[in-house]
């Protein structure tokens, strides 16, 4: 399957949108979207992954070294795991949970939430 990013700007954040499967093949674009943006200054940044309908352990390394990196410029990360249902929730946020990583992580429902400031991120 295609992964298809995209890169938006709302309030003050970079927002990149992750649709399709987060895997060994495809994590290598994730990770260069996440470098080439805070390389032009950009340390704000959402990741959307409410359209990732797959992610393995490279899509989580992808993730945890953006985490890394964006915080080593005192920026800040902030994730968009909706829940697909009550019972369900999103693939990414059980993988998170399943690893034990997903405490790392800021995560929001949606972008119009994680833009805001004054907004507290979700429970783990």
């Amino acid at each position: 399957m295609t992964l298809i990013v995209n890169e938006a700007e709302q309030g003050g954040w970079t927002v990149v949108s992750v649709c399709g499967e987060l895997d060994l093949v495809t994590a290598p674009q994730v990770r260069r979207v996440v470098h080439d943006a805070v390389a032009a200054g950009r340390h704000d940044l959402v990741l959307d992954l409410s359209g990732v309908l797959f992610c393995d352990s490279s899509g989580v390394g992808v993730l945890i070294a953006g985490r890394r990196l964006i915080r080593s410029c005192r920026g800040r990360l902030r994730l968009i795991l909706p829940a697909r249902g009550a019972v369900e929730g999103s693939h990414v946020n059980r993988v998170l949970a399943a690893l034990g990583v997903r405490r790392l992580f800021d995560v929001y429902g949606d972008v119009a939430t994680a833009a805001r400031e004054d907004e507290t991120p979700l429970s783990a």
